[in-house]
C-alpha cells in the first residue's frame, strides 16, 4: 500500500488515539469543581455576581448624577409626554395632521401654565403693600412675644441678630450664594428649553422613537419590551393625570377656604398646594403648614386655627374618597415604597427628585407586573417591522 494508505491509516490510527477522545479530568480540576459546587462555593459565585451587577449600577448611576441636566429634562419630558398623549392621539383621531396636533397640545400646555403664572404674580404684585405692612406688624408681635418669654431676650440682642442678618446679606458670602443662584438659574433655563425640544419630539414621534430602540429585539424579547414599553406609558400617564387631577380638587378646595376666611395672597397658596401634591406623603403637609403661617401672620391664630382644619378636612377626603377612585389600585404603591423612593429621589435631583421619584418607582412596579406576561396578554412576535418605521 502507497503513502496515501498509509496516511488515511496513520489519521485514523491519530482518530482513535487517546487524544480525541475527552482528556481525564485531573485531580486539581477537580478540586476546583468541587471546591465550586458545595453551597458555600454556590454562596461565593452568586456574591460575585452581586458585586458585580452593583458595581455597574454605581457607575451607571454616577454618570447619571453627572448628567443631571440631560437626563432630568428628558425624564421630565417623558413623563409628561404620557400624561398629554392621549390628547394628541383625540387630535389626531379627528383628522387633525400629526404635526399640528402635537403644536396645539404644546401650545395647550404652554397657556395653561403661562396663565397660572400670571395669576401668582398679579395676586402678590396687587397684594404686595399689604403684605409689607402685616410683615412689620408681625415683627414687632414677634419682638413683644420674646420679650415676654420667661426666658428673657433683650432689645440689644435682637438688633444684633437683625444687624448680623444685615451684614450677611451685604458680605461677600451672599453675594457668591447670588452668582451661585444666577447659574442655577442659567442650568434651569437651558434644562427648560431641552425639555419642551424634547417633549416636542416625544409627542410628534413617541412611537416610532420607542420602535427604533426596539430594532435590535426579536421574538419574545420583544414583545417583553413593548409590554414594558406600554405599562411605562401608561403608568407614568395616568399617575400624573391622576396626581393632577387630586391636586386641582386640593387648590381649589383650600382655595376656596383661604378666600372665605379672608387670608392674603390666596391664589398663590392655592398654586402651592397644588404643586406641593406632587409629593406625596409631604406635600400636603408643608401646603398646610405654609398656608397657617401666613394667616397667622396676617389673620391672628384664630384664622390660621380655621384654616388648619380646612387643610385637614380637605386632605382627609381627597385620601379616603377621590384618591383611590381616580388613581386606581395598580397606581397605589406601599407607603415605605414611597418614602424610599422620596428619599432617594431627594439626595439625588433634590426637589425634582423628589417630585419624579414616586412616578418612576410606579413604572419600574409596573414593568415588573407585565416582565412575563402574567397581567397582560403577550403582542405576537413579529415576523416583519412596519414598513413605515424599517424604511426610516
Amino acid at each position: 500500500m502507497g503513502w496515501w494508505g498509509q496516511g488515511r491509516r496513520g489519521r485514523s490510527a491519530a482518530d482513535a488515539s487517546p487524544a480525541a477522545t475527552p482528556a481525564p479530568t485531573t485531580g486539581s480540576a477537580r478540586g476546583v469543581a468541587a471546591l465550586w459546587s458545595d453551597g458555600l462555593g454556590r454562596i461565593g459565585t452568586r456574591s460575585l455576581q452581586v458585586l458585580a451587577l452593583t458595581a455597574v449600577v454605581v457607575v451607571v448611576g454616577y454618570v447619571l448624577t453627572r448628567l443631571t441636566l440631560v437626563v432630568i429634562p428628558v425624564l421630565i419630558a417623558l413623563v409628561l409626554a404620557s400624561a398629554i398623549h392621549p390628547l394628541v392621539s383625540w387630535l389626531r383621531r379627528h383628522r387633525l395632521p400629526s404635526m399640528l396636533a402635537t403644536w396645539a397640545a404644546l401650545l395647550l400646555v404652554v397657556v395653561v401654565l403661562a396663565g397660572v403664572l400670571w395669576a401668582v404674580v398679579r395676586a402678590v404684585v396687587d397684594q404686595w403693600d399689604e403684605l409689607v405692612d402685616q410683615a412689620v406688624d408681625g415683627f414687632a408681635e414677634l419682638q413683644d412675644s420674646l420679650t415676654a418669654l420667661p426666658v428673657q431676650i433683650s432689645q440689644d440682642q435682637i438688633e444684633e441678630a437683625r444687624t448680623a442678618v444685615t451684614d450677611f446679606l451685604t458680605s461677600s458670602s451672599f453675594g457668591a450664594s447670588a452668582a451661585a443662584g444666577v447659574s442655577a438659574t442659567a442650568n434651569f433655563l437651558t434644562g427648560f428649553v431641552l425639555m419642551l425640544v424634547v417633549l416636542f419630539f416625544f409627542l410628534k414621534d413617541g412611537p416610532r422613537i420607542w420602535e427604533f430602540l426596539l430594532r435590535p429585539f426579536e421574538g419574545e424579547h420583544y414583545a417583553r419590551a413593548r409590554r414594558v414599553g406600554d405599562r411605562t406609558v401608561s403608568t407614568l400617564g395616568g399617575y400624573v393625570r391622576g396626581t393632577a387631577i387630586v391636586a386641582a380638587v386640593d387648590a381649589v378646595g383650600i382655595g376656596v377656604g383661604l378666600l372665605v376666611v379672608g387670608v392674603p395672597l390666596a391664589i398663590p397658596l392655592a398654586v402651592l398646594v397644588f404643586l406641593l401634591a406632587f409629593i406625596p406623603l409631604v406635600g400636603a403637609t408643608l401646603a398646610g403648614v405654609l398656608a397657617a403661617l401666613v394667616t397667622l401672620v396676617a389673620n391672628g391664630w384664630v384664622d390660621a386655627l380655621i384654616v388648619v382644619a380646612i387643610v385637614v378636612v380637605v386632605n382627609q377626603l381627597e385620601g379616603d374618597l377621590l384618591q383611590p377612585v381616580v388613581m386606581g389600585r395598580s397606581l397605589r404603591l406601599h407607603p415605605l415604597v414611597i418614602l424610599v423612593a422620596l428619599t432617594i429621589g431627594t439626595v439625588v435631583a433634590g426637589i425634582t427628585g423628589a417630585v419624579l421619584a414616586v412616578p418612576v418607582a410606579a413604572s419600574i412596579w409596573g414593568a415588573v407586573q407585565v416582565w412575563n406576561g402574567e397581567h397582560e396578554p403577550a403582542r405576537p412576535a413579529r415576523q416583519k417591522r412596519p414598513e413605515t418605521v424599517a424604511g426610516r
